[in-house]
């Protein structure tokens, strides 16, 4: 029986790389995003392994119904990639927007918690691996950075979640990348990391043996 792996910020960049690498490998995908069109268009190209299922992963109740349509539908969730995230336009604490801050906080650091929540119990059932997107920012002192703190908190909260999931055999991994060609930017970086790249990453830790967990994947581009 596949097994079946549910992603948000599934519409583009590293959740849809992810999405489509996964699926070649058999397994099934579940994909969460506030995007329908873009979600229905990867779904079909996937085919019936997928399920696109539009979601705002900010709102607990709206998070926990399609979670719950997910076990549903694929009788259980062997996976979770908390990827959903976004940046803010104006860099640094002075001249930053705390309007931004505050939108970039919920989808950052508490819909990830959310995330995590609604699936835990599922995850129990199937000894499963939460997976989430970190950030070499998340690493790193960076000069004024917001969007850096949210990382430094998954991190530490990718961590914390694998000390918990441990106790019944599940695993977590934090998934690091530098810079990563996608939507984030808005000039195309053909140099730097892929969504591929970051994409393999996750499969690499989610098809571990079950003697290794692997906690933190840390990439960098070579340019």
């Amino acid at each position: 029986m596949a097994r079946t792996l549910l992603i948000t910020g599934a519409s583009s960049g590293i959740g849809a790389a992810t999405a489509r690498l996964a699926a070649e490998k058999g397994w099934n995908v579940a994909l969460l995003a506030r995007s329908a069109d873009k979600l229905d268009d990867l779904a079909g190209q996937i085919g019936d392994a997928a399920l696109a299922l539009p979601c705002d992963v900010t709102d607990r109740d709206d998070l926990a119904t399609a979670i719950a349509k997910v076990a549903e539908r694929f009788g259980g969730i062997d996976a979770v990639f908390a990827n959903a995230g976004k940046g803010v336009s104006n860099p640094g604490i002075e001249k930053g927007d705390p309007k931004e801050w505050h939108d970039m906080i919920h989808l950052n650091i508490l819909a990830v918690l959310y995330t995590a929540h609604a699936a835990m119990p599922h995850l129990r059932k199937t000894k499963g691996h939460f997976v989430v997107t970190g950030s070499k920012a998340g690493r790193d002192h960076m000069k004024g950075s917001v969007y850096s703190a949210t990382k430094w908190f998954i991190h530490g909260l990718s961590d914390n979640i694998a000390e918990e999931m441990r106790e019944w055999g599940g695993r977590a991994t934090v998934i690091a990348p530098g810079m990563v060609n996608t939507g984030f930017f808005d000039e195309e970086k053909p140099t730097k990391l892929q969504p591929d790249d970051v994409a393999a990453a996750v499969i690499f830790a989610l098809e571990q043996p079950e003697t290794s967990a692997v906690r933190e994947i840390y990439l960098m581009p070579n340019d």
